[in-house]
């Protein structure tokens, strides 16, 4: 078996121009996978471009806290199972096609929520589902090259710590998913040299890593998110040159959410190195 990654975009549908730069990083780039938020400002848009871009995998971004659609630390399990089927339903109403599920902010980790998706998303033909078994790559490097930023990065590096452990004691999961996932450590810092210390530290298997293109306008300003001139710098190094190099030279397979999931569990296709991206 071989190296093989997901390069996943996450917040697809959060505006317009995240949208675009989603695409591009699809059609220019790396990126194989976006996570889709059905209940933010762009969905349409969004969706629009994933069925021009049918190489381009979609899951579901599940998201529980963004207001107005922020569910309090200990919901009612009725209100928390209601409001996954809304958006599950509202992301398959699309006819588009939904292989895996993800949560914004990583909500899925939590026990509560993670009971309901295992329990309802397979009856919406929904199999495959982010692991949330961490992994983070040259840590030291990121924080040398990021300062400023030290207090903000060991934040994230203990948060993916903890995802893990709380991962690693849930029940055995009846849905397929990557062997490890990459990218919450380096939310906000995720440039070349950790695209690479990534792609160093891959076993033989299938890995996932996030990412966050987009561009810098009114409307991303007016979000609830503290990623701004970050996505247009992950933007330009998903479609660089020397990121692609990179991806051949180690002899890594990037694959989609599609590839790791049949009618239910793991099955082998060839690569999307060569018909999705511009490698």
């Amino acid at each position: 078996m071989n190296k093989r990654l997901i390069v996943t975009a996450d917040d697809f549908g959060l505006t317009d121009g995240v949208n675009r730069a989603v695409v591009r990083a699809h059609q220019e780039g790396v990126v194989t996978s976006a996570s889709l938020m059905v209940n933010s400002p762009a969905f349409e848009s969004a969706v629009e471009l994933a069925r021009q871009n049918p190489n381009l995998d979609i899951g579901l971004h599940l998201n529980l806290t963004n207001k107005p659609f922020a569910l309090v630390l200990r919901p009612h399990q009725l209100d928390l199972e209601r409001e996954v089927r809304t958006q599950i339903e509202k992301a398959v109403g699309t006819g588009l096609d939904i292989t895996h599920l993800d949560g914004h902010k990583h909500v899925h980790v939590i026990p509560a929520v993670l009971k309901v998706i295992r329990a309802v998303a397979p009856e919406y033909g929904i199999h495959a589902i982010r692991t949330m078994n961490t992994r983070s790559a040259g840590i030291m490097s990121l924080l040398r090259r990021n300062p400023e930023a030290r207090g903000p990065i060991i934040q994230q590096l203990i948060f993916a710590r903890g995802a893990r452990l709380a991962w690693r004691f849930c029940l055995p999961n009846a849905m397929a998913g990557p062997d490890r996932f990459y990218g919450i450590a380096e939310t906000g810092f995720l440039d070349l040299e950790a695209f690479r210390n990534i792609i160093q530290d891959l076993a033989v298997g299938v890995h996932e890593v996030m990412c966050h293109p987009g561009y810098l306008d009114a409307d991303l300003r007016h979000q609830p998110t503290r990623l701004l001139t970050q996505r247009e710098r992950e933007l330009e190094m998903l479609t660089s040159q020397e990121i692609r190099d990179l991806i051949r030279s180690s002899g890594i397979e990037l694959i989609s959410y599609k590839n790791l999931v049949g009618t239910h569990g793991i099955h082998r296709t060839g690569s999307l190195l060569d018909r999705c991206s511009a490698l």
